[in-house]
């Protein structure tokens, strides 16, 4: 078994790339960084740096070793914590999501960190696959997704669905293919993940948003139908989305023939067990 000692030296100095600053962060001498070093690359059979005077550079070894090791080395800090304290409205939860779900839920997880202070919500938004990455490296605790996990490390389950709706201006009462090519789409970082649900199935022409004209772009929920409302195109958002926006006599929401659901998933780090407070946080969104 590798020893995790001199396993937390080496990814410090990985991170830290110089040998005398590690040694200051863990209240080291350098020749006892260096000792840990070596240490570990006589028990892993292999050389680990590449020494060029005062710098050095991982050999394919090392750096497998640091991209396995400095994970290990967050899950057994996160076990220790979670078995230190393990209350279900106490510490820190960082959670990410798509800002249409963020638009739902933020709200929500505030009013439950205001009933329980000690229960810290650190909310951010980014598309999908950035909140996948974030889950698989450890960099949150949970992420709630409009698509079902893909990558190996990462474990979801649903939780709830929400309609996708098509929108344009208000002066568009019905709407036909021929019109969106005029119109063109306002996207956003979900925009092409809700046009290829509803639309593939609403319009035998659709196949990819490509197809339209870009005409506009924003990455805040809040502001993608402002740009619909004043005649500048057309979007797909969820329900709650449209619900949210401020000028809804200047929208006009299509009733489709095939309506479609956005199913929303919770996430974690297959290898990470959830703490009672990620739990407490994911049992509040499910009751909405």
């Amino acid at each position: 078994m590798i020893n995790p000692v001199w396993l937390k030296t080496f990814c410090e100095l990985v991170e830290v790339n110089h040998f005398t600053k590690t040694a200051e962060r863990l209240f080291m001498t350098q020749s006892g960084v260096s000792q840990h070093i070596k240490k570990l690359e006589q028990q892993v059979g292999a050389l680990l740096l590449e020494r060029h005077g005062k710098q050095f550079t991982l050999t394919p070894q090392g750096q497998s070793l640091y991209n396995r090791g400095s994970q290990l080395l967050k899950e057994w800090q996160f076990l220790e914590q979670q078995i230190k304290n393990d209350s279900p409205f106490e510490g820190r939860v960082k959670i990410q999501s798509p800002g249409s779900c963020g638009l739902k839920f933020y709200n929500e997880l505030l009013s439950l960190q205001s009933k329980h202070p000690k229960l810290y919500i650190e909310y951010a938004f980014a598309p999908n696959s950035g909140v996948e990455k974030a889950i698989a490296s450890h960099q949150i605790d949970i992420g709630f997704m409009s698509q079902a996990p893909k990558m190996h490390e990462v474990t979801g389950q649903k939780i709830a669905s929400e309609p996708l709706l098509l929108i344009t201006p208000a002066q568009f009462k019905t709407i036909d293919w021929q019109q969106l090519c005029q119109l063109g789409f306002i996207n956003h970082p979900d925009g092409q993940h809700h046009a290829q649900q509803l639309l593939s199935v609403n319009f035998t022409e659709f196949e990819s948003i490509a197809q339209f004209e870009c005409s506009g772009f924003s990455n805040q929920i809040n502001l993608i139908l402002e740009p619909v409302s004043l005649g500048l195109g057309f979007t797909v958002l969820p329900a709650h989305a449209v619900r949210a926006f401020h000028n809804q006599e200047k929208i006009q929401v299509h009733k489709l023939t095939h309506p479609v659901c956005e199913d929303i998933y919770a996430c974690h780090h297959r290898n990470r067990p959830l703490a009672k407070r990620m739990k407490t946080v994911i049992n509040e969104i499910k009751s909405l």
